[in-house]
């Protein structure tokens, strides 16, 4: 699960304008993995995308990485 994480990290760190400030937490929950992304404030926008078509990106592929796994990740961008 390491390499999902750190992958995702690389993925959020080559969209945003402070790559330093990007970091991934996983938390175990019942039937899913919740995966939560942190970035700058001002990163923010260039995660989620216009009409949120790059977070849906990344969901995307969280989505086919655990369809070949048999699990399921979900995707949280968080606001700090």
């Amino acid at each position: 699960m390491p390499e999902l994480t750190e992958d995702l990290a690389e993925l959020a760190r080559l969209l945003v304008d402070h790559p330093e400030e990007v970091s991934v937490a996983e938390v175990p929950g019942r039937r899913e993995r919740l995966l939560a992304l942190r970035v700058a404030p001002d990163d923010l926008g260039k995660v989620i995308g216009r009409q949120g078509r790059t977070a849906r990106a990344l969901r995307t592929l969280l989505e086919t990485r655990g369809d070949r796994r048999g699990e399921r990740y979900e995707l949280e961008i968080v606001e700090d």
